[in-house]
């Protein structure tokens, strides 16, 4: 991974390291949730309208395919035909739609692009994943799963849920079983009170349970779900219950650490969870919050660490080693900690940067272990960073910062991307960070490796420029990111049904 492809060029935008020395000083923290960012509009592609939903566009002339970005109980497979019956070199949506293959050039990687052919309420579905488990790559939105080839976005399966989904994990397990939770019915008020294995390595059900009502309060419209081993935990408001992937058996309930009630987990290589503590005879606004290890076989705690009043944890950045973004709102600041293997506190520290609310968790109250621009190593934090602004999460990352563990210190930055072109980790792979920089004006996306010295960085992908439009339409705010195996997979948060001249951008790839 860090030798550069032959026939590759500098990255479009060449940046260089700047040196750290930021440390463990009070910042002021970042604000609301990511938005939107200027993007390329190429001049040969028809204008274009944006229409409400995520990544959904009027197309004007006919022509639905050129983008442009706005400026800043067992279900069972359908076995319908696949979506697209193509090569794989167009959007999905027909022979005369744009390639945003076109012109392209020696030693740049082909895209493939897939836009949502199902039909949806009028407000839309959520999108989850991606995963890539093989040759296939899968999302999850509404009353389906699909899998796409990963060569050329094909269609190769499609499982249909007789309800929407109300819950869905950020990983499968190491085996690609994916347990998700599902609604008792299609009603908008319905509850969310089962959970269903779906297997993603053949896009078949197995089993399905109910979660156990341990009280008469115990209901939820969402779950918070997270996978850890042969484990999934399944946790709503004041409850949490674990199950095996394998059988759907329980295997453990409701726990109340020193009196602190389940708020949500994550999991992985270790299981995480997150509590609300609250002190006997105090205030509900005087809690505070636990992070806590649990045996994945029993439920049981294995270490726990509590915050400060006023603080509130954010999202988990790395599962192992552990670290935790936390932030105080009445201070206007946020911090990151670093845990040891047994659950001493290894480094505190407010950040001196700011970041997106996805990742330090500021306006976003569930998704813990959804922020798609940090990843850590034994010793390091890379997260996509940028200036600290007034409020907790901000609108732009337009760089890399590296953060010590051991200290909690910052120990370098990259320069910040030009064209409002933001910048985020997604892998640590043969001792280098594998880094998404998005498309901005005039330069389309592409994928770049840092030294995890001093964040000098090598080309790994390009992406053609007539790509740039569609990779624009993926935004920040809500886009999902996996890197596998040597390609990039971009998924929208939310898509909207399929209409005559309306895109709803789904999934697009590039890479090896």
């Amino acid at each position: 991974m860090n030798q550069t492809p032959a026939g590759f060029g500098p990255p479009p935008e060449p940046f260089e390291p700047r040196s750290g020395g930021g440390g463990a000083g009070g910042g002021t923290g970042p604000s609301g949730p990511f938005r939107g960012r200027p993007a390329a509009v190429l001049a040969a592609l028809v204008v274009v309208l944006l229409v409400i939903g995520g990544g959904a566009y009027l197309t004007l002339g006919g022509d639905r395919g050129k983008d442009a970005k706005e400026a800043k109980d067992t279900a069972v497979p359908t076995g319908a035909p696949s979506v697209d019956q193509g090569d794989g070199k167009g959007p999905g949506t027909g022979t005369d739609t744009y390639d945003p293959n076109a012109g392209i050039q020696p030693g740049e990687a082909r895209v493939w692009l897939r836009d949502n052919q199902t039909e949806l309420p009028g407000s839309g579905a959520g999108q989850f994943g991606p995963w890539r488990v093989g040759d296939v790559v899968v999302r999850a939105m509404n009353k389906e799963v699909t899998g796409h080839a990963v060569a050329d976005g094909q269609e190769k399966w499609k499982l249909s849920l007789e309800t929407p989904l109300c819950g869905v994990p950020r990983f499968p397990s190491a085996a690609g079983k994916l347990v998700v939770g599902v609604k008792e019915s299609d009603s908008n008020t319905a509850h969310c009170n089962r959970i269903q294995l779906v297997d993603l390595t053949t896009g078949t059900a197995g089993w399905k349970v109910p979660v156990p009502q341990e009280s008469r309060y115990d209901t939820a419209l969402e779950l918070e779900m997270a996978i850890s081993g042969d484990t999934v935990a399944v946790a709503r408001p004041a409850f949490m219950s674990g199950f095996s992937v394998t059988d759907g058996r329980q295997l453990f309930g409701t726990s109340h650490t020193n009196g602190c009630s389940p708020r949500a987990f994550a999991g992985g290589s270790r299981l995480i969870a997150i509590r609300n503590c609250f002190p006997p005879k105090e205030p509900t606004s005087s809690a505070q919050v636990m992070v806590e290890e649990l045996d994945p076989a029993t439920g049981g705690s294995k270490w726990s660490h509590t915050y400060d009043k006023g603080w509130n944890v954010g999202r988990v950045l790395s599962v192992d080693p552990l670290v935790v973004a936390a932030y105080a709102k009445e201070k206007k600041t946020w911090n990151i900690t670093a845990f040891t293997a047994d659950g001493k506190v290894r480094s505190q520290s407010d950040a001196a940067f700011g970041v997106s609310g996805r990742c330090n968790g500021w306006g976003n109250s569930t998704g813990y272990q959804d922020c798609f621009a940090a990843v850590a190593d034994a010793d390091t934090l890379y997260i996509g960073a940028g200036k600290a602004g007034q409020e907790l999460g901000i609108e732009d990352t337009l760089k890399v910062v590296a953060v010590d563990l051991n200290t909690g210190k910052e120990k370098w930055s990259t320069a910040e991307q030009p064209k409002g072109r933001t910048m985020w980790p997604l892998a640590v792979e043969n001792g280098r960070v594998v880094v998404y920089i998005a498309p901005g004006v005039g330069a389309a996306a592409s994928v770049v490796s840092l030294s995890p010295a001093d964040g000098s960085s090598q080309p790994l992908l390009q992406s053609p420029a007539a790509a740039a439009g569609a990779e624009g339409v993926f935004y920040d705010h809500g886009v999902r990111i996996a890197w596998a195996g040597g390609r990039l997979f971009l998924l929208n948060g939310r898509v909207n049904g399929p209409e005559p001249t309306v895109v709803s951008r789904a999934i697009l790839s590039f890479g090896t």
